[in-house]
């Protein structure tokens, strides 16, 4: 079983390394934010997805849904699925934060957790998938969850954000190939969160 956040709900940990991550609390407004997450979670077929661990499947502690372009990229080269269609909330959400990361996203994950007990363990994202050095905007809606990363070499160095209602996360930099990041399970008892994860996906 995952531990719970080092950090809980304290506040955001000092020093947080800005070479790595920027953090911009109220980027969607909290009027557009409630109806965001409304619409996102009555209307997204999202699922729940089998993952293989050690020598077993076991399903993902989260619901997920797929989204991009569906031209130009071999997804079967990737080892991904195709996509779904983009929406017209999704994609005004991309047109708002491109500018902000100065890169052209064209896919975006989106995660469900539906209560405390939903979490994603320690890991980094593909840079296979996404290219050296990727940059990521991630994009919360509803219960603030920890976001945790620590150092891959040694652990020694650990950070966490809390994630707001309508907050902006860009991960650039090393992040992925130095850090490790989660959102861990919380005892704290928490209402449902969406997070949106826009990406740019490289084929092969």
């Amino acid at each position: 079983m995952e531990q719970l956040s080092f950090f809980a709900y304290s506040g955001q940990s000092a020093g947080l390394p800005g070479d790595v991550l920027e953090y911009c609390a109220g980027f969607i407004d909290r009027e557009k934010s409630d109806l965001l997450i409304k619409t996102l979670i009555q209307n997204t077929p999202w699922q729940q997805r089998l993952v293989k661990m050690y020598d077993r499947e076991v399903l993902t502690p989260r619901l997920t849904a797929w989204y991009g372009d569906i031209d130009g990229i071999d997804y079967n080269a990737l080892g991904k699925s195709t996509p779904l269609e983009w929406t017209s909330e999704l994609l005004e959400l991309k047109g708002l934060v491109e500018p902000i990361a100065n890169i052209t996203f064209n896919s975006v994950l989106l995660n469900y957790y539906r209560d405390g007990k939903d979490s994603v363990a320690w890991h980094s994202d593909k840079e296979t998938v996404m290219g050296s050095h990727p940059i990521i905007a991630s994009i919360s809606f509803g219960a603030v969850r920890s976001f945790d990363i620590r150092k891959k070499e040694g652990h020694h160095e650990k950070h966490s954000v809390r994630l707001e209602h309508g907050s902006l996360l860009i991960m650039k930099g090393d992040l992925q190939s130095k850090w490790e990041h989660r959102i861990a399970k919380t005892a704290v008892p928490v209402g449902p969160r969406v997070n949106l994860t826009f990406r740019r996906i490289i084929n092969p």
